[in-house]
């Protein structure tokens, strides 16, 4: 059966991401479908951007990180934390083509029934209408997209299509009535999750270290 297998936020945990691979046994028919933030914080941003830029079965939505990276390359930001710094140290011999790639990646990847984003959908908008920040950045309802106190997005929302997203790491998945987030922190030493959209299935591989605080 033809797969597809949403996966949680990377940063440039290739070899956590090489451990799902295997534990799912990715098929030649098989999609995977990140749910964005392939860069930044990770040890191996590299090989993750280059496996999904090689891999027709591999894609994924922009995501903060990733947006960030990229508004840097295009002069539009400054690399302010030491995390984005060391990314463009190692992303640095091929920036043009990864600045491609990442220039490329869509805001939201529509599966039917499901809409892979980032972060979130402002409830109440219509899609066409989200904002680049609400779709990247956005995890409660009050004056500030990016903060952790408030009313999650997710909690709320109640729309056609069960959106899948990463960007708020937890212990476990996070749900709503219909939503599912799939960031359990690998990067943070947590887990790498993905999930099987035709099955409902989890899968889950431990991250090797904390990378990052």
């Amino acid at each position: 059966m033809k797969r597809t297998i949403i996966v949680g936020d990377i940063h440039g945990c290739y070899d956590e991401l090489m451990a799902l691979h295997d534990k799912l046994n990715l098929h030649p028919e098989d999609r995977v479908v990140c749910v964005g933030d392939l860069i930044v914080k990770g040890e191996r941003n590299r090989e993750v951007v280059e496996l999904f830029m090689r891999d027709e079965r591999f894609s994924s939505v922009l995501g903060n990180h990733d947006r960030a990276i990229l508004r840097h390359w295009q002069g539009l930001e400054a690399a302010s934390k030491p995390a984005q710094e060391a990314c463009l140290k190692e992303l640095d011999a091929g920036r043009h083509r990864y600045a491609a790639y990442l220039a490329a990646l869509p805001l939201k990847i529509d599966l039917g029934s499901h809409l892979v984003v980032h972060a979130g959908l402002r409830p109440g908008v219509s899609l066409d209408e989200q904002s680049v920040e609400d779709l990247t950045e956005l995890r409660t309802l009050g004056p500030d997209r990016t903060s952790r106190e408030g009313v999650p997005w997710y909690e709320v929302y109640n729309g056609e299509k069960i959106v899948i997203f990463g960007h708020w790491p937890a212990d476990e998945p996070r749900r709503g009535p219909r939503s599912l987030g799939l960031d359990t922190g690998c990067v943070y030493g947590q887990r790498l999750t993905a999930y099987v959209l035709e099955t409902g299935e989890f899968t889950s591989v431990p991250a090797r270290r904390a990378y990052s605080e």
